[in-house]
C-alpha cells in the first residue's frame, strides 16, 4: 500500500507537490478537469470552479488530453520525487453523449479510446471514473466534525432535474436553454446497458495501453438522484460491474466513505471480496458517522468505520496500489484544507505501517 494525494489541475504546483512528498505521499493521483474558474477561493486560496449548489463548474474543453500533455505533467511530478499513478475522472465534454445515449456516443468514444492510449504511452497506471448522469449532489455542510470543524453530509436527496446542458453535476453546453431538462427518465436497465456498451468498447483498448478503469460508486448511493437512475449504490453492483467484464483492467475506485454510507450493508465483507479479486484500482479513505440517508463526515478517527480493519483487509490481501484521503474537516487555521489534509495523511500513514508491522508479528 502506498501513500497518495489527489490535486485539481490549478493545483499542480511545486508548492503542493512538495507539500505531499514533506507528508509522506510517494504518489499522486490527478484531477484534470478543466473549468471556469473564480478568482480565489477563501478557504483553501486556490482558484475555484464557477458554479452553484446544483453545479460544480462550467467545462470548457472538448479536446482529450495529449500524450505530450500528460507526458509534462508526469515530468514535473518526478521532478519532486513522486509518481503520476492516476487521472481521477473523464471531463463531461469528453463523454457527455456517452452517458446520455446522445448523438455524438461513437465520435466520443473514439475521443476517449484515443486518451486511454495516450494515458498508456505516458505511462499513468490508472484512470478513475464515475459513470453517472447526475453526479455528486445533495452534500450539505456545516460545523459537522469535532471542535465544530466544518465538514460535509447529506439528509434528503435533492429532486430537482438535471437541466439541459448539464451531466454528471457539469455544465457541457453553457448555451442550452434554461429550463427545459434533459431526456434522464430512463431506467436503470437501461443505464446498465449504456455502462455494458462502454465498458465493451473502452476495455480491450485499456488492457492494449496497460491502463486500469477504475469506477467510483455513486456518491451519495441513492437508487435515485435529481430524476436520473444510479448505477452502483449497493456493494453487489460492484459485483456486478465486476462481471459484466472480466479483466484486469475493469477495476473498482474503491470509496470506503461512500460504501461505509450504503444503508444496512456489511462494508468489511464487500471491501474484502474485492480485495481478494485484486479488483481495486485505487482507494479514497474518509471517515463518517450515520448512513442513508443521513450521514456526516468525519476526522478520520473519529467516525463509525475502523480504519486500521479496513488498511488490515487490503494488507491482508496484498493491495498494492494507493491509498489516499479523499475529504477530510477543514481545521481552523490561517489553511483550513491543508491542515485538515495534513492531519488526514498522518494518521493514515500511521495506519499503513501499523498493519504492516502486525502483518510480520502474525497479529
Amino acid at each position: 500500500m502506498k501513500l497518495a494525494m489527489i490535486f485539481y489541475r490549478h493545483q499542480l504546483t511545486r508548492e503542493n507537490f512538495r507539500y505531499a512528498k514533506q507528508l509522506g505521499c510517494t504518489h499522486l493521483v490527478i484531477h484534470l478537469v478543466d473549468y471556469f474558474y473564480r478568482e480565489k477561493d477563501p478557504i483553501t486560496g486556490d482558484n475555484q470552479p464557477i458554479g452553484d449548489t446544483e453545479g460544480w463548474g462550467v467545462t470548457r474543453n472538448r479536446k482529450v488530453w495529449s500524450e505530450e500533455e500528460l507526458k509534462e505533467i508526469r515530468k514535473q511530478v518526478e521532478e519532486e520525487g513522486l509518481v503520476f499513478e492516476a487521472i481521477e475522472n473523464f471531463d463531461p465534454g469528453f463523454w457527455y453523449d456517452v452517458l446520455l445515449n446522445g448523438p455524438k456516443k461513437r465520435e466520443q468514444m473514439d475521443g476517449l479510446k484515443q486518451l486511454i492510449r495516450n494515458v498508456g504511452r505516458a505511462a499513468i497506471p490508472v484512470f478513475g471514473y464515475n459513470f453517472s448522469l447526475a453526479g455528486v449532489a445533495s452534500r450539505i455542510s456545516g460545523a459537522f466534525a469535532r471542535g465544530e470543524a466544518e465538514s460535509v453530509g447529506g439528509d434528503a436527496p435533492v429532486e430537482l432535474p438535471v437541466p439541459k446542458g448539464m451531466v454528471w453535476n457539469m455544465v457541457y453546453d453553457p448555451e442550452a436553454p434554461k429550463g427545459i431538462e434533459t431526456a434522464t427518465q430512463i431506467t436503470h436497465e437501461e443505464l446498465w446497458g449504456r455502462f455494458e456498451w462502454f465498458l465493451s468498447e473502452l476495455i480491450p483498448v485499456a488492457e492494449e495501453a496497460n491502463v486500469k478503469l477504475a469506477l467510483h460508486p455513486d456518491d451519495p448511493p441513492y437508487a435515485t438522484l435529481r430524476g436520473t437512475p444510479r448505477l452502483v449504490w449497493r456493494p453487489e453492483l460492484y459485483q456486478k460491474m465486476l462481471d459484466l467484464k472480466k479483466s484486469h483492467c475493469n477495476t473498482i475506485e474503491l470509496c470506503v466513505g461512500t460504501l461505509a454510507e450504503m444503508n444496512g450493508q456489511n462494508f468489511y465483507q464487500a471491501i474484502e471480496s474485492y480485495a481478494k479479486q485484486n479488483a481495486i484500482g485505487y482507494v479514497h479513505l474518509r471517515n463518517i458517522t450515520g448512513q442513508m440517508p443521513r450521514y456526516r463526515e468525519t476526522f478520520i478517527d473519529d467516525g463509525d468505520i475502523d480504519i486500521y480493519r479496513v488498511l488490515k483487509i487490503l494488507n491482508d490481501n496484498d493491495f498494492r496500489g494507493v491509498i489516499i484521503p479523499d475529504h477530510s474537516p477543514l481545521v481552523s487555521s490561517p489553511a483550513p484544507w491543508y491542515v485538515g489534509m495534513a492531519y488526514a495523511l498522518g494518521y493514515i500513514r500511521a495506519m499503513i505501517e501499523r498493519v504492516k508491522v502486525d502483518k510480520i508479528r502474525g497479529l
